[in-house]
């Protein structure tokens, strides 16, 4: 099982454009388990990359995936993109919910409970589901983000039968026991311990996401506060599941060897009899506007090369709001995508006071999202040097804005692996799914291509001035431990 999170650091240094690195969890059962979960870390990792990667690999023109759609009486939402080139499906469900859904004083239910889903029910019980997929030659994981959580496997094509009827079971009928719940705990405990609390740049990374949402839950990590995932109880978690997990909060995504009308006659028979249920409205507070800067500076002996990161929160409600985010997207690749990126150039190669540097646009959410810049020092390098320049870069991109070539050189990484996006059976439902539960659609998805040819340098720079605002920024400092 998998929190939704990266630092900072480890995402520039392989993608820019979307928020999506996933943390794995630590070490689960022994035996058996322990062989699963390693499974899942390996294979979720992997596609975690892929997904980075594959977001914005669409074709130049024409739509992406061509997936056909349909809802069942409940409401259940489902998603097919026919792809026949293996005899292979993966199958992702995707819940309408996340860590910024969690009650006050819960952070961390929504991860706790992906733990928990695969903690068995009635007609499966145990760890049943995870084996019997192995068992049938396929691979499961899931996820957990702050607007939803996904569950997937990847099987042969015979298989999808098995799993989505294995899948229908558990969104109603999972049982839970006290020891479930306190045996997972201390696999939460143990994976915040080894991917948060002895990172330095993870820790970073989570208070500055405090810093800098004052009301809205996305200040909260996904896997939760130490204090309050302690707190967690049977009870509250079996609330939550209640609360959330219904087909009229869900969408189920089948992409690869099987088509719509065999996709459709096992929907409806696994998933069709579940009863619809109404379920309340996703209501959360809005942040007030920043009005001023914010910095905070962390130190630690596992530190050994500084590391800075300056955060813009973006607005999904403001004037110009849709168009500039398909600007911000191409912006972010402009600026630090890569050797040849702007920042890259003029701090790494010609000026040599940084090592590193990248840049990342954080926007698959249901609400606001986040544009982040991020760099090292060369070894030796001050700190103090690097910001003053990389805030010297920000105002010179300010003054005189993106260049046509620099513009295009980024259209052209992002639309050029479109064919591998298409040839694969795991990008689609990653990008499908996540677009449906962070309140897009398939539409936008389809039209993704076009939309970011059609951005402008004269787009890309009234962006960059509208976001890039010194007053609006968060920086976050992360340097070795003082000198004895």
């Amino acid at each position: 099982m998998l929190s939704e999170h990266v630092s900072p650091a480890l995402f520039n240094e392989r993608f820019a454009g979307i928020e999506c690195g996933m943390a794995a969890c630590g070490p689960q059962r022994r035996g058996w388990g322990d062989r699963l979960r390693n499974l899942r870390h390996a294979f979720h990792l992997g596609a975690g990359i892929a997904l980075c990667t594959l977001l914005h690999a669409a074709p130049a023109a024409g739509s992406v995936f061509d997936p056909e759609s349909f809802r069942l009486d409940n409401g259940l939402e489902v998603v097919v993109v026919e792809n026949r080139r293996a005899p292979v499906v993966v199958q992702m469900l995707w819940y309408r919910v996340g860590a910024a859904d969690e009650p006050p004083g819960k952070s961390g239910i929504a991860h706790f409970l992906e733990h928990l889903m695969f903690k068995g029910t009635e007609a499966v019980p145990g760890d049943g589901f995870s084996r019997t997929v192995a068992r049938n030659g396929g691979r499961d994981n899931a996820f957990t983000g702050h607007d939803y959580t996904a569950y997937f496997q990847r099987v042969a094509s015979d298989r999808l039968d098995l799993v989505m009827r294995l899948e229908a079971d558990r969104m109603v009928n999972l049982r839970l026991t006290d020891a479930d719940v306190e045996i997972e705990r201390g696999v939460v405990l143990e994976e915040r311990r080894s991917r948060t609390d002895n990172d330095p740049s993870a820790q970073l990374s989570e208070r500055r996401r405090a810093v800098t949402w004052l009301r809205h839950p996305y200040r909260r990590p996904v896997i939760g506060w130490k204090s309050e995932i302690e707190a967690l109880t049977r009870a509250d978690v079996t609330a939550f599941y209640r609360a959330h997990y219904a087909p009229s909060n869900a969408v189920l995504i089948v992409s690869g060897d099987a088509g719509v009308d065999r996709v459709r006659a096992l929907a409806e028979r696994h998933f069709g009899p579940i009863p619809a249920r109404d379920l309340r409205s996703r209501v959360r507070p809005k942040d007030p506007p920043q009005l001023a800067a914010k910095r905070l500076t962390m130190r630690s002996a596992r530190v050994h090369v500084p590391l800075i990161t300056v955060t813009y929160r973006t607005s999904r409600r403001s004037s110009g709001a849709a168009g500039r985010a398909y600007a911000l997207q191409l912006l972010a690749p402009a600026l630090g995508g890569g050797p040849t990126s702007r920042l890259y150039r003029r701090l790494v190669v010609e000026r040599g006071v940084a090592s590193s540097v990248g840049a990342w646009y954080s926007d698959a959410r249901l609400d606001d999202g986040e544009f982040s810049i991020s760099a090292r020092p060369k070894a030796g390098g001050s700190i103090e040097a690097l910001e003053a320049a990389l805030r010297g870069e920000i105002r010179r991109l300010l003054e005189t804005g993106l260049a046509e070539d620099e513009l295009e050189r980024a259209k052209r990484r992002m639309l050029a692996r479109a064919v591998y996006a298409r040839d694969g059976v795991a990008a689609a439902p990653r990008i499908i799914g996540r677009a449906l539960t962070t309140g897009r659609t398939i539409a936008d998805v389809e039209a993704w291509p076009e939309r970011i040819s059609g951005v402008t340098v004269a787009a890309a720079n009234a962006a960059a001035r509208a976001v890039l605002v010194e007053s609006r920024s968060v920086t976050a400092i992360l340097l070795p431990a003082n000198p004895a």
